[in-house]
């Protein structure tokens, strides 16, 4: 009887060393997965030598940038053609037609045709309307226009050049600058930025006895720099010199937007996270539904979780290191909230009180255009008037059409739920989509066409462009 138990005892004791071998190799294999940075949930804290870094990345700027340029030539016709009979509010050029490019030897007409599984079986989806990687995926971090980079330096001092990349859509498909102000509280004013890019330099020159003090003062908090994930005074910065961080308003200029460009915070790994353009800022006050896939139900809750956790690539103890901006909730971030939602909507003078065409100012084409939206394209199924929203996100699963693939380091799989955003001045602010893929709206038709089925005939979506230009 002492012999069995002393050889349960020993086989007891085999399996116990065994398991724990075998919890020891499981540890040791997740060591070694964690290893790899590109897939922990955080940010690294370490830092090298600034210079080091500097004269690394420097160097490898050129052809990282000329990777992003040469996948946008492929993907786009990027020529200036602009619009003959239509301008941005300022009067800027509106660049027209579909400038995403077809694979060889395919026509729309017969892409229309197919169903999204033959699409994907034979490769067909046209690369321009597959998800836009950041100009350096693998590094993300906001990264702003020339133009605004140029004039932010001019008049405050603050550069917002990145040692280690630059923007890449080209200026004529972006909004013009500096964007004009048009305000709920004082519609009587037209443009209140007398044409100038507003920062701290001039705001109060130009703001004081327009609005209260409290909308002032949140104006203020809009300009004013805080730290950043690529702008702070930490070695592990993008700038050259320490800097003081980004405003709201610099992506946001003027409370419009520039189509600075940034990568989702909330999602993980690296290669998974989307591309995100700035959207406008215009309109916030009808809107229910704020970040272009985060669903934050005011814009309060917007403007804090930029502060604490967007500007730091959604990564609090980063945000911590670098300097995180807490703002108080019941003054400061009110204060902010208070001027975003008097920004108001461009002018549409061809729009009645409901926000659809007034038949005496409208063109026959705008006319047949809107008869489209709201009938054959089911363009108001989502895009509800007057503001042309409903407020709710949507998944349109253009995944059905593609292959998971890698693109600059990017995985272009599934975009997931998409907010709905207002058209109204529409013209005013591309590129379109979340993420800036969509060049012109041209462009923008013939993807909600192919991805919707929609079959809309070569003059169907004429009429339709010009109805968006109306709006």
């Amino acid at each position: 009887m002492r012999r069995e138990w002393k050889l349960i005892a020993v086989g007891a004791a085999l399996v116990t060393i065994g398991a724990a071998a075998g919890v020891l190799g499981v540890h040791a294999q997740g060591a070694s997965t964690m290893a790899d940075p590109s897939k922990s949930s955080y940010l690294s804290v370490n830092e090298e030598d600034f210079r080091t870094v500097f004269a690394r990345m420097s160097a490898a700027k050129a052809q990282i940038m000329k990777r992003q340029l040469d996948l946008l030539s492929a993907r786009y016709d990027l020529g200036d053609r602009p619009a003959a009979n239509v301008r941005m509010s300022r009067g800027k050029p509106i660049q027209e037609g579909v400038r995403v490019k077809l694979p060889a030897g395919v026509a729309w007409e017969a892409l229309e045709k197919m169903t999204p599984e033959e699409i994907r079986e034979k490769g067909l989806f046209p690369k321009g309307f597959m998800p836009l990687p950041h100009p350096n995926h693998p590094e993300g971090g906001m990264v702003f226009p020339h133009f605004l980079i140029d004039e932010v330096k001019k008049q405050t001092g603050r550069d917002l050049t990145r040692f280690d990349l630059d923007f890449d859509i080209p200026d004529r498909f972006l909004p013009e600058f500096p964007a004009p102000i048009y305000l709920t509280t004082r519609p009587d004013l037209g443009d209140v930025s007398r044409g100038q890019l507003v920062t701290t330099d001039n705001y109060y020159e130009l703001f004081n006895g327009i609005l209260n003090p409290k909308q002032l003062e949140g104006l203020r908090l809009l300009l004013t720099p805080f730290a950043q994930q690529q702008f702070n005074l930490t070695a592990d910065r993008r700038s050259e010199r320490p800097s003081l961080g980004v405003a709201c308003f610099d992506c946001h200029q003027n409370g419009s937007t520039n189509g600075a460009a940034h990568l989702v915070g909330d999602i993980r790994p690296q290669e998974f996270r989307h591309r995100i353009e700035t959207p406008t800022l215009r309109g916030v006050n009808i809107q229910r539904v704020f970040g272009s896939q985060r669903a934050l139900k005011t814009v309060e809750d917007f403007t804090e979780f930029e502060q604490r956790a967007a500007y730091f690539d959604g990564d609090p103890v980063i945000a911590t290191k670098k300097g995180v901006n807490v703002l108080e909730r019941g003054s400061q971030i009110h204060d902010m909230a208070e001027f975003q939602e008097i920004l108001d909507f461009p002018p549409a003078p061809k729009l009645d009180v409901f926000g659809k065409l007034d038949a005496g100012k409208a063109t026959s084409v705008e006319l047949r255009g809107q008869a489209l939206f709201f009938g054959k394209a089911q363009c108001a199924t989502c895009h509800v008037p007057p503001y042309y929203t409903d407020n709710l996100m949507h998944n349109l699963k253009a995944e059905r059409f593609y292959r998971p693939q890698m693109v600059n380091g990017m995985m272009a799989s599934a975009d997931g739920p998409i907010k709905t955003f207002p058209l109204r001045g529409i013209k005013d602010t591309p590129p379109y989509l979340h993420d800036g893929r969509l060049l012109t709206v041209d462009d923008t038709v013939e993807f909600f066409n192919l991805v919707l089925g929609l079959q809309l005939t070569p003059q169907e979506k004429t009429d339709l462009v010009a109805f968006l230009w109306a709006l």
